[in-house]
């Protein structure tokens, strides 16, 4: 059987992503209210006129907290699928897991803060 290409690797690749970035959405509640903020944002966004150097900021923030939260989904997935009932060392990877998304969304919202608190008061 002949190795494929690259490219075809690529978009096969691309689509596995896809189909990742869409099950969480339709599954996770976490994932939804993060993606209807970010909504909000990219609307307010436009509304304020934004600079690019905000716009770049903003969506890096954006970025970081939705792959943050779906990186901790995918740990807390593996987490139960290894031990499915409780366990305190379990329990402390979904801690330590769920404060990195915490770090993320409070450095997301004080980049909010910073873009949009001079814009409003």
């Amino acid at each position: 059987m002949p190795k494929e290409s690259f490219i075809i690797n690529r978009i096969r690749s691309v689509g596995f992503a896809a189909k990742g970035a869409i099950l969480l959405i339709k599954t996770e509640a976490s994932i939804k209210v993060q993606v209807f903020i970010s909504l909000i944002m990219t609307f307010a966004g436009f509304y304020f006129e934004i600079s690019n150097t905000e716009w770049c900021l903003q969506i890096l923030a954006i970025a970081l907290v939705l792959g943050m939260e779906g990186m901790n989904t995918a740990i807390e997935k593996v987490a139960d699928f290894i031990q499915p009932n409780f366990d305190p060392k379990i329990g402390l990877i979904k801690d330590v897991s769920a404060g990195a998304v915490m770090f993320v969304s409070v450095a997301a919202c004080i980049i909010g803060v910073i873009i949009y608190g001079p814009k409003i008061f």
